[in-house]
C-alpha cells in the first residue's frame, strides 16, 4: 500500500469478506452473479474494467440485481426530515462552494438556537423524525454553543433523530477547540464523546467530496484530507454511531479517483464491521452511500473550463493521466490537470450509482440523488442499484446556492417510487421502516388532482427576512 493511502487502524480478527478473484475478466457473468449474491468482491481494477467497457443498461441490471439481493423487490425508502445550516460562515475555501462566507458580507449568517428550534418544531408538526444539521466551519462558535443547543433539542424534541456534523467541521472543532489528547484520534473522540453526551445520534458523510489526494488539494482548500475524514468516521463508529459515505463527482476527478474513493470507504467498512463483531466493543458502521455530480453554478470551480472545449484539448482527460486507483498520482504528469472541468449528466451518474452498488458488498444502502439529477433520473436511479429516494425536507441551503433547486413533495416522491415499481415506504436515519404505503391512504394515492402537485421553490434560508413556512418539500439527506 503506497504512503500516501489513508491507512486504518490495527483490525482484529474479523469473519472473511467475500473472495477477490483479480484472474477472472470484469465481465465474467459467473464473477458478476457472485457479486450480486455477496459471494465475491470486484478489483478495484474490475471496477475501473466495468465502467469504462460495460454498456450502462447491463451495468443497470447488476446493480439492480444486487440491490433485490439485499432490500427484496418491493419496498424502496425515503425519510421525513429537514436540512438545517446553522451557520454559512466558514474558514474553509472549497472551489467547489457557492455556499460559504467570510463572515462580513451581507448574507453571512449563524442561526441563534431559537431559530433552530423553531426550524424544529415545523418539522415536528408535519411529522418529521429527522434533522440533518451541518454547516459552514466558523471559529466564532465555543464548543458550549454546540453542546447547549444540542442539549435543548434533546430536551424539547426527545425523540427527534440529531444527524449532525459532518468530518471537516469536527476536524475543525478539533482546531478550534484545542480537545486533550496525544494524537487525532484521542482528540476526536473527546470531542464526539461531549457531543453524543448532549445528544448528538450520527454524523453525516458530508465533506467526502473526492479522496484522491490531488483532487483534493485542488478542490477542497482548508478542509480535511482523507485520512482525517476516515478518522472522524472511525470514531464516530467506535462510539456506536451510524454514519454515511458521500462522494461528489463529475469535476476535475478521473474515473480512477472515484473507484479509489470507493475502495476506501470499503476498506474502512470491513475494519468497523470487523470491529463490530467483538461482543465488548459497541460498534457503528456506515449505514449508506450516497453520490451526486458536482453543480457548478454560482461556484469558482464552475468557471473552469470544460475539457475538449479549447483547441489544445487533445488527447486523454488530463485527470484520467494523473489518477490511478491508490489515489497518488503525479498531479505535474499532465499541464491541464485541474484545469479542465469533466462534468457528469445522467448517464455517467446512472453507470457510477449502479458502480458503487456492485462495489460496496458491505454498504447495506444506497441512495439515488435525484435533487442534482432531477426526479426522474432519480426514479430511474431506482433500476440502478438504489434503494432509497432521499427525504422529504422542508429545507435546503448548499446544493440550492449552486443552482439546482429541484423540490417535490411527499405524494410526488411516493408515485415516483410506485410508478418506477416498488411500494413506497417512509424509514428513520437507521433505515428501519416506520410506514409501508401500500394502502388507500398512501401519500399519493389520496391525490385526485395532479396538477396541484408541480414542481415548487425550495424553502431556503435567508437573513435579515423572517422565515416564512413553506409546505412540504423534498431534497438531499446523507
Amino acid at each position: 500500500m503506497p504512503a500516501s493511502q489513508p491507512h486504518p487502524p490495527t483490525s482484529p480478527p474479523s469473519p472473511p469478506s467475500p473472495p477477490l478473484h483479480p484472474e477472472l475478466p470484469a465481465q465474467d457473468e459467473g464473477l458478476l452473479y457472485a457479486v450480486t449474491q455477496g459471494e465475491a468482491r470486484l478489483t478495484s481494477a474490475q471496477a475501473l474494467e466495468l465502467y469504462h467497457s460495460m454498456p450502462l443498461m447491463e451495468l443497470g441490471r447488476w446493480a439492480d440485481a444486487r440491490c433485490r439481493a439485499i432490500h427484496g423487490s418491493q419496498i424502496r425508502t425515503y425519510v421525513i426530515d429537514r436540512n438545517i445550516n446553522y451557520t454559512n460562515v466558514c474558514t474553509a475555501r472549497c472551489t467547489f462552494c457557492a455556499f460559504r462566507r467570510d463572515g462580513h458580507e451581507d448574507d453571512a449568517y449563524t442561526l441563534t438556537h431559537e431559530q433552530i428550534l423553531e426550524k424544529i418544531q415545523a418539522l415536528h408538526d408535519i411529522g418529521g423524525t429527522q434533522i440533518l444539521m451541518q454547516g459552514g466551519m466558523n471559529p466564532e462558535l465555543p464548543l458550549d454553543w454546540y453542546l447547549g443547543l444540542l442539549s435543548t433539542i434533546k430536551q424539547t424534541f426527545p425523540a427527534m433523530h440529531v444527524h449532525a456534523f459532518s468530518p471537516p467541521e469536527l476536524i475543525e472543532f478539533v482546531s478550534f477547540f484545542d480537545p486533550p489528547g496525544t494524537d487525532l484520534q484521542a482528540k476526536l473522540h473527546w470531542v464526539l464523546s461531549r457531543l453524543q453526551d448532549a445528544g448528538l445520534d450520527s454524523v453525516p458523510g458530508g465533506g467526502g467530496e473526492i479522496f484522491a489526494q490531488p483532487v483534493r488539494r485542488k478542490i477542497g482548500l482548508g478542509k480535511c484530507d482523507a485520512q482525517a475524514w476516515l478518522t472522524t468516521m472511525f470514531v464516530a463508529h467506535t462510539l456506536g454511531m451510524f454514519t454515511s459515505a458521500t462522494m461528489m463527482f463529475g469535476h476535475i476527478e478521473g474515473a480512477a479517483d472515484r473507484i479509489h474513493h470507493l475502495s476506501l470507504c470499503r476498506e474502512w467498512q470491513d475494519l468497523a464491521l470487523a470491529q463490530a463483531c467483538r461482543q465488548d466493543v459497541p460498534m457503528g458502521h456506515y449505514k449508506a452511500f450516497i453520490s451526486w455530480p458536482f453543480q457548478r453554478d454560482n461556484t469558482p470551480l464552475g468557471r473552469v473550463k470544460d475539457w475538449m472545449s479549447q483547441p489544445e484539448d487533445q488527447g486523454s482527460f488530463p485527470s484520467d493521466v494523473v489518477a490511478n486507483l491508490t489515489g497518488d498520482g503525479d498531479p505535474a504528469a499532465h499541464e491541464l490537470f485541474g484545469r479542465r472541468l469533466r462534468t457528469s449528466g445522467s448517464t455517467d451518474y446512472l453507470r457510477t450509482q449502479a458502480l458503487s452498488r456492485l462495489f460496496l458488498d458491505n454498504f447495506y444502502s444506497i441512495g439515488s440523488s435525484w435533487v442534482t439529477m432531477g426526479p426522474h433520473i432519480g426514479q430511474v436511479g431506482l433500476q440502478f442499484g438504489a434503494n432509497d429516494m432521499g427525504s422529504v425536507m422542508m429545507e435546503e441551503n448548499v446544493v440550492s446556492a449552486a443552482g439546482t433547486t429541484y423540490c417535490l413533495n411527499e405524494a410526488v416522491l411516493c408515485r415516483l417510487i410506485r410508478d418506477a415499481g416498488f411500494v413506497p415506504a417512509q424509514r428513520d436515519n437507521n433505515y428501519d421502516v416506520l410506514a409501508v404505503h401500500n394502502e388507500l391512504t398512501s401519500p399519493d394515492l389520496q391525490v385526485s388532482d395532479w396538477s396541484e402537485h408541480r414542481v415548487q421553490k425550495l424553502l431556503v434560508h435567508t437573513e435579515p427576512e423572517p422565515e416564512t413556512l413553506a409546505q412540504l418539500t423534498v431534497g438531499t439527506s446523507d
